[in-house]
């Protein structure tokens, strides 16, 4: 009988703490900041996101909060999770991204300029390209594309095609704008091509449309998954072709400058990115400086 009512005793005490947790954690009088136990969900910390949300507690002084590295898929899960149950989140987000047509999300308000201006997407080449593989190079640099056709391709995958597949339906619905892109580019003879690109939805969605587009016209088409910073190095010492993963002026500014010279920018494959840090509409902060209460 002791043994029973010690059992029941450390059961009662374990409820009790937790309720108190949980209370704590739903307390309307509590902070943002112990709402969420001071964390920012994060991304890959590679990533010039990351580097900029550094930027941001730095500006901010936010000394008291953590930005929690992880993966894209990683952040994306534990945003689906607290908005399943209307409970409060700070992610790193990006635009173009499925996920603000999944959920109603919300940027906060950035008035002291850490995440930047809004930022383009650009395709990069290896030097050289051009003479070698002078087909492929004009697809490269014709390839442009919006946020809504980006967005089509990352919401079937989302909702459970595979990229290949989704980029293969995209590509085949929409033949005049790939038209746009290949007119009068000869096709070849399995001629081999390697193209990086970074596990982010958006680089995920375009780098598979474009390797469709590629190997209909007869390429051997090879996708690499890496690092920001592999996938730059990659173009610039030749062991890939190809990314349409640049995200410029900030993002990507650090790879860009360290290889000056080394690549071929072709310019813009899609405007009006943006960044910064990403709550549920349902959530009362409107501001970065909210987190600072």
């Amino acid at each position: 009988m002791k043994k029973m009512t010690s059992l029941l005793g450390a059961i009662t005490l374990t409820l009790g703490l937790a309720a108190c947790g949980s209370d704590s954690a739903d307390n309307e009088n509590a902070t943002i900041g112990e709402k969420v136990d001071y964390e920012i969900i994060g991304i890959d910390p590679g990533a010039g996101l990351m580097k900029a949300t550094n930027q941001a507690i730095s500006d901010y002084e936010l000394s008291d909060w953590t930005l929690v590295e992880g993966s894209s898929a990683a952040m994306t899960a534990a945003l689906k999770k607290a908005y399943d149950k209307e409970e409060p989140i700070i992610v790193t987000g990006w635009t173009p991204h499925w996920m603000f047509t999944a959920y109603d999300l919300k940027y906060l308000e950035d008035p002291k300029g850490s995440y930047g201006e809004d930022e383009n997407i650009h395709s990069i080449v290896r030097n050289g390209l051009k003479e070698d593989m002078p087909e492929a190079y004009e697809v490269l640099d014709n390839f442009h594309w919006t946020t809504e056709d980006m967005g089509v391709v990352m919401m079937d995958i989302y909702e459970g095609e595979s990229p290949e597949k989704a980029a293969e339906s995209w590509v085949e619905e929409n033949a005049d704008k790939v038209s746009e892109w290949t007119d009068g580019v000869d096709s070849v003879d399995g001629d081999k091509i390697k193209i990086g690109y970074v596990a982010w939805d958006s680089e995920i969605a375009s780098t598979n449309v474009v390797g469709q587009v590629l190997t209909d016209l007869g390429y051997d088409v090879t996708l690499s998954q890496v690092e920001a910073g592999p996938m730059w190095t990659g173009v610039a010492d030749g062991s890939l072709d190809a990314h349409i993963a640049g995200w410029l002026p900030i993002t990507h500014e650090d790879y860009a400058s360290k290889y000056e010279g080394q690549f071929e920018d072709l310019g813009a494959n899609l405007e009006g990115t943006k960044l910064g840090l990403v709550v549920p509409s349902y959530m009362d902060i409107d501001s970065i400086e909210d987190l600072k209460e």
